[in-house]
């Protein structure tokens, strides 16, 4: 069985697909073998640079907009969405700087200890040993420019190197095969980032919740047959956390929310999300619930069977234990009281 087998099963956009940018080209190549079955995918940010360098791509695009559709001949029969998230490039510029600037505290400290080491001077060797575990710490060693020789050890920002990563700066391109006429540019966005869900429920599913590893099968048929029924599983899951949503902690209306915020905006949750977190009780005044703690409550429900003692045909009865609130108004949701 293929990874893509399983995951095009568990997306909820039609029949579109959402790859992790890691493993990329094999699925797509893979994908590609079944006409009807679309994919979202992002470019990695080399493509991206090649992009920019080819002229593709222009950041003042992005003194207007923050999204903007374009092609290129390396991705025929693709869509491109490139993207400019604003706070995104702020942090990513903030971040390298931390990390620039605690790179060179080191550095500093490697220098003093080579100056100070006059009467037996350091190695060079030795000098670039120290000089490369501190560039590495923080994967910041194209960034810096090293002079070392015996007894002599100097660093300095390689300047250019650091313009050409901050043209990057709060940029990513995703890329789709699905037609604008099915999934507009915001929508293919907003698609991508769910990835994150789709990433949750493969944890969920091999994880204590659904156990699909390990498969205790031989044959093929059996193994897919058990893969089937723990991703069916999953949709009767994800269909009761949807219809429950008002007693989880879980945001209500979650589909239209993202339909109607910036798809490149964080996402920020509703003034009745942050109540229920807050108060810890529902708009009808119940206490708010984990999935697992309301399917623990479901739980003590019974049925019983009474036998009456004096019937002499010794008659039984069936008799369900009867319900609370927070379960009366579970099964309200679900439509099955």
């Amino acid at each position: 069985m293929q990874w893509s087998d399983i995951q095009a099963s568990t997306t909820s956009c039609g029949k579109t697909v959402r790859c992790n940018e890691r493993r990329t080209p094999g699925q797509i190549e893979h994908l590609q073998k079944y006409p009807g079955l679309g994919w979202i995918s992002c470019l990695r940010s080399t493509a991206i640079r090649g992009l920019l360098e080819d002229g593709l791509l222009h950041r003042c695009w992005f003194d207007e907009t923050h999204l903007a559709e374009i092609s290129s001949p390396d991705s025929p029969g693709e869509r491109l969405i490139a993207c400019h998230n604003p706070l995104l490039a702020d942090e990513r510029r903030r971040k390298r700087e931390d990390l620039l600037q605690a790179t060179e505290k080191h550095l500093q400290k490697l220098a003093a200890e080579v100056a100070r080491r006059t009467r037996k001077r350091m190695g060079k060797t030795a000098i670039a040993l120290k000089a490369g575990r501190i560039v590495h710490r923080h994967q910041v060693a194209k960034h810096f420019q090293l002079t070392i020789e015996d007894g002599t050890f100097s660093y300095r920002r390689h300047e250019a190197s650091i313009r050409r990563e901050e043209q990057l700066d709060g940029i990513y391109v995703v890329r789709t095969s699905e037609p604008a006429g099915r999934l507009s540019a915001d929508d293919t966005v907003r698609s991508y980032k769910s990835l994150a869900e789709v990433e949750q429920a493969f944890r969920g599913v091999k994880g204590l919740n659904l156990r699909l590893r390990p498969i205790w099968h031989r044959l093929e048929n059996r193994v897919r047959a058990h893969a089937f029924l723990c991703f069916l599983a999953y949709y009767v899951q994800g269909h009761l956390q949807r219809v429950w949503a008002p007693l989880l902690f879980a945001e209500e209306n979650l589909w239209k929310l993202r339909q109607r915020r910036d798809a490149l905006a964080k996402a920020q949750p509703s003034a009745a999300a942050e109540r229920k977190k807050q108060t810890k009780q529902t708009r009808h005044g119940l206490p708010v619930q984990s999935f697992a703690t309301l399917l623990e409550s479901l739980g003590t429900r019974c049925r019983n069977t009474c036998q009456v003692p004096s019937h002499p045909a010794g008659a039984t009865f069936t008799q369900l234990t009867e319900l609370d609130p927070l379960q009366t108004e579970a099964f309200r949701l679900l439509e099955t009281l």
